[in-house]
């Protein structure tokens, strides 16, 4: 069984999203594809781009695909 890494281990970004776009913070992972959430607040992004790895994650391993290794990790 395929064990999912830590979330500490993998770079994110935060970026500020535009009023038009519903305002708030939107969080990115550079080397997990389509992972992305947000949040109303810094913390929120964060806290909602944990529980989006976690998905990601699980996903990934159901589908017998390769995790990707943290930017900059052997």
């Amino acid at each position: 069984m395929t064990t999912i890494p830590s979330f500490q281990k993998y770079p994110f970004d935060i970026a500020l999203l535009p009023e038009g776009e519903g305002g708030g913070f939107v969080i990115t992972f550079p080397d997990l594809p389509g992972c992305i959430s947000d949040g109303e607040t810094i913390e929120h992004a964060i806290a909602h781009g944990r529980e989006a790895f976690q998905s990601w994650m699980e996903s990934i391993i159901e589908d017998g695909k390769p995790i990707p290794r943290p930017y900059g990790s052997p």
